[in-house]
């Protein structure tokens, strides 16, 4: 069976409006291991998973995760992420289709240099390319997981707490002047 693999094109206002990106999942062993290094890289971090996320399963530790690398180092994160980039290719002329494959021809990408900007000119384009790479690997959408874990924050936080310090103490008497 041939790996999965999308269209997304562009269409919010911008220098990036109209162009296609093709993604392709990437093999089980190179999904594997990239998973492993983020999770990795994560509890090198020190990120914790608390129990009602863990047992949202996929969605609660997707959510949590990407929460989570909001505190690792940009020399953490950036492999994670240039990586996550390697599965997408740009999609010169839609129409034209690669005949082995049935999918459209595509390029890789290009990076940006001092004299070109490359392919993805707008910052939420490579946002949005990372977020649908990241929605092809793991089979549901990012923002319903985030949606998802909301909710059951929202349903946990309406449950009676368990009271875990004591009341705090009598304000002080109140002090009178002498006169």
């Amino acid at each position: 069976m041939a790996r999965k693999h999308k269209i997304v094109t562009i269409d919010a206002e911008g220098r990036d409006k109209g162009k296609s990106f093709l993604i392709v999942e990437k093999s089980a062993w190179d999904s594997e291991k990239w998973a492993t290094r983020a999770l990795l890289t994560l509890s090198k971090a020190g990120v914790e998973v608390p129990d009602d996320v863990m047992q949202a399963g996929a969605i609660g530790l997707l959510a949590i995760g990407l929460d989570a690398f909001r505190q690792l180092s940009f020399d953490e994160a950036e492999p994670l992420l240039a990586e996550m980039v390697a599965c997408i290719h740009f999609v010169p002329d839609a129409a034209a289709k690669d005949p082995m494959t049935g999918r459209p021809m595509t390029r890789g990408l290009i990076m940006p240099t001092e004299v070109n900007d490359g392919d993805i000119e707008e910052v939420p384009t490579l946002l949005k390319l990372r977020a649908e790479a990241l929605e092809l690997h793991v089979g549901f959408s990012i923002s319903a997981a985030i949606s998802t874990l909301m909710a059951m924050t929202a349903r946990n936080s309406s449950r009676p707490r368990t009271q875990t310090s004591p009341d705090p103490a009598e304000p002080p008497l109140e002090q009178v002047e002498p006169a």
